[in-house]
């Protein structure tokens, strides 16, 4: 199963993780940070939360966010814990976004950011995501977008050396996940940052 592979991968790499991909992490978080534009009172949900980032950018700012975080790295929850460590309204799970570990509608807010091209199965991470989700609540992801030429080297090349790797999508192919998953598509873009990196970010409610 692939999330054991992508689990042994990132706990080999998470305590240089953050060094490593510094600029990258930097400016997909801080971008969807923005974008997201999350209330002070809104319980979050980060899907792939990996060192505690997000969760460091947002607590900046508001330190009472109430923040649950899940990723499959005990490696990499261990450094983001030690980020979040004097903050209690912050939770951190080791936690598969296929079988999330939370009741119904528990979320005004759920974020995934660079996370979704390692899911097995789309659909129903997306499911999971609708059901923890609250009725007036809102996910914002944000991943790679295979419409930029580099982006569709990086996922032909990827599929062959990166055994965790699963796929990345066009911004009318992730669309189309959304929609089938009976969410509506609020807000969306893509852009370029640096010479590799295409990216696309849509926010999205559950669908009336």
């Amino acid at each position: 199963m692939s999330e054991t592979v992508i689990r042994e991968q990132y706990d080999q790499m998470a305590d240089v993780y953050d060094q490593r991909w510094n600029n990258y992490i930097v400016k997909t978080l801080s971008f969807i940070k923005t974008w997201a534009q999350i209330s002070p009172e809104a319980a979050v949900l980060d899907i792939g939360c990996g060192t505690g980032e997000f969760e460091r950018l947002l607590l900046t700012e508001n330190p009472q966010q109430v923040i649950t975080g899940v990723d499959i790295s005990e490696e990499m929850l261990l450094v983001a814990k030690q980020k979040c460590r004097t903050y209690p309204n912050v939770s951190l799970q080791n936690a598969s976004v296929s079988a999330l570990p939370f009741a119904n509608n528990s979320f005004d807010v759920i974020v995934s950011a660079s996370a979704f091209h390692y899911f097995d199965d789309p659909d129903i991470a997306l499911k999971e995501m609708r059901r923890v989700l609250k009725p007036d609540g809102k996910v914002v992801i944000l991943d790679w977008c295979k419409d930029y030429l580099l982006c569709q080297i990086c996922d032909f090349v990827l599929k062959f050396v990166d055994p965790a790797y699963k796929q990345c999508y066009t911004q009318k192919e992730f669309h189309s996940l959304l929609t089938s998953a009976q969410f509506d598509i609020k807000r969306a873009t893509k852009f370029r940052f640096g010479v590799v990196w295409g990216i696309m970010i849509a926010t999205a409610t559950l669908k009336t």
